[in-house]
């Protein structure tokens, strides 16, 4: 029953993982990397979607992103979703491609970017925790009813603090090399 449990909220810290990494994406780094623009929605044809699907977006080097739109007719309406995606960069298109080039950084912004990086980690701490509350809850619910035993239910408590403990540790492994990546480039 404990394992059902388990099973059943794995997908709870999969997501709160996953939502984790898609935040880490958008964090700048001073290397152009085409997930920066994983957050922008164009408005299209009366509908709004990610760059992604209007447009191919790739690093020509390490500071340049291209984004050559499928439609060269919706340039303008790529360029102002950048914009308003308020990320800090500066798109300018020649009529078939926009290019982004990335600021270098300086000290006090790569220190920024940091901090800006705990605080997401924080957030996918968070979330682990929640996940884990909405297992922890379910288990003593069972407890309750007669469905596990006190050791069971014991048991089950480790296992979950050490699926807990695996989250967060990935969390901390993606955070550390993300802080890195900032520092060093």
């Amino acid at each position: 029953m404990i394992d059902q449990i388990l099973s059943q909220h794995e997908e709870n810290f999969k997501k709160a993982l996953e939502h984790f990494a898609h935040e880490l994406s958008g964090v700048r780094t001073g290397r152009a990397n085409p997930g920066l623009l994983n957050t922008v929605q164009v408005e299209s044809y009366g509908s709004k979607m990610p760059i992604e699907h209007v447009a191919t977006v790739m690093a020509s080097d390490a500071r340049t992103l291209t984004i050559s739109p499928f439609d060269p007719t919706q340039i303008p309406a790529i360029e102002k979703g950048i914009q308003v995606a308020n990320l800090g960069l500066n798109p300018s298109s020649d009529g078939k491609v926009v290019r982004i080039t990335l600021p270098a950084l300086n000290e006090e912004r790569r220190k920024e970017m940091v901090k800006l990086v705990g605080q997401i980690a924080e957030k996918g701490k968070i979330g682990i925790r929640n996940a884990r509350e909405g297992a922890h809850k379910e288990m003593k619910k069972a407890e309750s009813e007669n469905r596990v035993s006190k050791d069971e239910l014991q048991v089950g408590q480790k296992k979950l603090q050490e699926v807990v403990d695996k989250y967060n540790e990935e969390i901390k492994k993606h955070a550390e090399a993300k802080e890195k990546e900032i520092m060093t480039v």
